[in-house]
C-alpha cells in the first residue's frame, strides 16, 4: 500500500487511470462504496473507487454515530434487517475495538407512557435472541435516579437498559478504505462522474472530471457499482422510476459538562412520539435526531433548520429539565440526508415510518445500491458484488472473513491504554506510521479533545486531504468538537499542517476562509435563530 496517499500521489496517478480496463469501478466514497471496494479488492479484483467530494462527505460523516440493530424495526416486522444488523454490530465490536465501542442505552418509563417496561422488555428479549446474548435490564426509579442524575422525575417508574454501539462514522469509512487500498484498490476523491458510458445497451465505463484541476477522462470497466446514497438516481436511465425519498436528520453537539451523560438515553419526543437520543460521544454530548423530508439541493451540504433546533432543544428540556439547555450552549450542529427507498404512496406518509431496507437496481454492466444502513454495510456489499460477479461471469463466494486486518502490536510511549485503543481502532494497519509521528511530535492532544496533534500531521501526509474541511470535519472531528469549528487553534494548525499539505500562504488563506463560511452555514446555528 502506498504510504504517501496524498494530493501529490493523486496528481501522478490520475493520468494513468484511462490506460487500464478495470474489473470494477465503484462510484461513491461513503461507507457503502468503501464496503463494496473492500470486498472486491480482497478477492483480487482490479478495482477503482471515485468520490466527487471527499470520503464520507455525505451521510457517512453525518449519521447518528450508532452501530445498532434497529430495535424499532422489530415492531415494524423487519426481522431480516434487525437480524443482520445485530450480527454485524457484534462483528464490528469484535473486529474494531476503539473504533466501534459498546454503549449502554437507557429508556426511562413514566406512568401512563408508552412503551412500558413489559412491552419494551418483550421487544428486547427478541432483540437479544437475534443477537445471541442477553443485554437488557430494568432499573426501578430509585436506581435510575442514581444512574441518571438530572433525568425528569415526574411520574418516573424506572428505566430499561440495553446495549448497542457507537462509532466515529467518518473514521470507519477511512479504516475500510485503508483495508481496500492494502489489497491493491485505487481510491480517489475530487473526481466527479459526469455520465455512464453505454454501448449496445450495456454500461462499459464512465466519463469523469477532475474537480480539483479540471480535465475530462474516460474510464473503462467490466462492471460498475453505484453507491452514491441520496444521489443514487442521478446516473440511472431517464425512464427509470424515481424511488428515493431523501430524509434529513439533524443533530446538536453540546459540551460534555453542559449536559453530562454517562450512557445514551432514548425517549419519545412529546410532539410527535419519535425516538430521540442523547448520548456521550468524543467527550461531548449529542442530541438527535430529526426525521423530515429534505427538499433542498442535494449538491449543497444539509443544514439544521430553526424548527429542528427548537425540536431538539425541546427534547433536552423534556428529559433533562433542570439542565435548562439553550441554543447558546450548542458547540456545533450537523445534518445528514438518509437515502431511504420509498414507494409513491409512502412518500405521503410519515418519514419515520419508511423502511430502512436496501434495494439493488440493475442494468447490464451496472449495479446501483439504494437505501440501507451503516451497520449492515458488509452484507450489502456482498449482495452488490454477487450481482457484479454474475455480470462478469465470475464465481463468487462469501466466506465472511474479517473486514479489518489485525492491528500491529507495538508500544507507543506516553499513551494510556485507552489512547492506544482509540488510535488502533481509528488507524488500524496505519498505526506504525502514526506512531513515528507521535515519537517526533509527542502525545499532546488538541485542546480538551482526544485528538492528537500527530493525527493531524498523519492525515495531511497520508490520508488524501484536499481541503481544510476534509482535515477538520472528517479525518478528525475537531471542527465539531472545538468552539466555532476550532478557529482559536488555526495558527497552530497552520504551522503544523501547511508545510505537509504543500500549500502556499495564499492557498492557506483561501482554504481558511472557505472553511469559515462552510462551518457557519452548515455546522453553526441556523440564521433564523435570534
Amino acid at each position: 500500500m502506498n504510504q504517501d496517499w496524498n494530493a501529490a500521489w493523486r496528481q501522478q496517478i490520475l493520468p494513468t487511470l484511462a490506460a487500464e480496463t478495470w474489473d470494477l469501478i465503484v462510484i461513491g466514497g461513503g461507507i457503502s462504496g468503501a464496503g463494496i471496494l473492500r470486498e472486491a479488492a480482497r478477492r483480487g479484483w482490479r478495482c477503482l473507487l471515485l468520490e466527487q467530494r471527499d470520503f464520507a462527505w455525505g451521510t457517512s460523516s453525518r449519521s447518528s454515530k450508532m452501530v445498532h440493530g434497529g430495535l424499532r424495526y422489530i415492531a415494524k416486522g423487519q426481522w431480516r434487517l434487525t437480524r443482520d444488523s445485530v450480527r454485524e454490530r457484534q462483528r464490528l465490536l469484535d473486529e474494531a475495538p476503539g473504533l466501534v465501542e459498546p454503549m449502554s442505552f437507557m429508556m426511562p418509563h413514566y406512568r401512563g407512557g408508552f412503551p412500558g417496561p413489559r412491552v419494551l422488555g418483550g421487544l428486547l428479549s427478541v432483540y437479544d435472541a437475534l443477537a445471541g446474548r442477553r443485554s437488557h435490564r430494568f432499573h426501578d426509579a430509585q436506581q435510575l435516579r442514581f444512574l441518571a442524575p438530572g433525568v425528569k422525575e415526574s411520574k418516573l417508574i424506572g428505566g430499561t437498559c440495553f446495549v448497542d454501539a457507537l462509532t466515529d462514522d467518518a473514521r470507519l469509512v477511512m479504516r475500510v478504505l485503508s483495508e481496500a487500498r492494502a489489497d491493491g484498490a485505487v481510491v480517489l476523491n475530487g473526481v466527479r462522474v459526469e455520465q455512464l458510458l453505454r454501448e449496445d445497451g450495456r454500461v462499459y465505463g464512465v466519463q469523469v472530471e477532475d474537480c480539483e484541476a479540471g480535465g475530462p477522462l474516460q474510464l473503462r470497466c467490466g462492471v460498475l457499482a453505484v453507491a452514491t446514497g441520496a444521489w443514487a438516481e442521478r446516473l440511472r436511465l431517464p425512464e427509470s422510476p424515481r424511488q428515493l425519498r431523501p430524509l434529513r436528520g439533524s443533530h446538536l453537539l453540546l459540551p460534555g459538562w453542559r449536559l453530562p451523560v454517562a450512557q445514551a438515553f432514548t425517549f419519545l419526543h412529546e410532539r410527535d412520539r419519535r425516538p430521540v437520543f442523547v448520548f456521550p460521544w468524543e467527550g461531548a454530548t449529542v442530541v438527535g435526531t430529526t426525521d423530515l423530508d429534505h427538499r433542498e439541493d442535494l449538491d449543497q451540504s444539509a443544514s439544521i433548520s430553526a424548527e429542528e433546533l427548537d425540536y431538539l432543544l425541546a427534547a433536552c428540556t423534556q428529559q433533562f429539565p433542570a439542565a435548562e439547555v439553550s441554543a447558546t450552549d450548542v458547540l456545533s450542529t450537523w445534518s445528514g440526508v438518509r437515502p431511504v427507498v420509498g414507494s409513491a404512496s409512502a412518500h405521503q406518509g410519515k418519514p419515520s415510518n419508511e423502511t430502512r431496507e436496501h434495494v439493488l437496481w440493475q442494468e447490464p454492466g451496472c449495479v446501483t445500491l439504494a437505501g440501507g444502513k451503516l451497520t449492515t454495510f458488509r452484507p450489502q456489499a456482498i449482495e452488490v458484488l454477487k450481482a457484479c460477479a454474475d455480470m462478469l461471469g465470475r464465481h463468487f463466494e462469501d466466506h465472511a472473513p474479517a473486514v479489518f486486518a489485525a492491528v500491529p502490536a507495538l508500544s507507543i510511549p506516553g499513551l494510556s491504554p485507552q489512547q492506544w485503543r482509540r488510535l488502533a481502532g481509528r488507524h488500524g494497519r496505519d498505526l506504525p506510521r502514526l506512531a513515528q509521528l507521535i515519537a517526533e511530535s509527542g502525545p499532546e492532544t488538541v485542546g480538551n479533545t482526544d485528538t492528537l496533534w500527530a493525527e493531524l500531521a498523519f492525515a495531511c501526509e497520508a490520508e488524501m486531504v484536499l481541503h481544510l474541511d476534509d482535515l477538520l470535519l472528517r479525518r478528525t472531528r475537531l471542527g465539531l468538537l472545538l468552539a466555532r469549528g476550532g478557529e482559536a487553534y488555526f495558527p497552530a494548525i497552520r504551522q503544523l499542517c501547511q508545510p505537509r499539505l504543500g500549500w502556499d500562504d495564499a492557498h492557506w488563506q483561501q482554504e481558511q476562509q472557505r472553511y469559515r463560511v462552510l462551518w457557519q452555514r452548515h455546522h453553526g446555528l441556523p440564521e433564523a435563530t435570534p
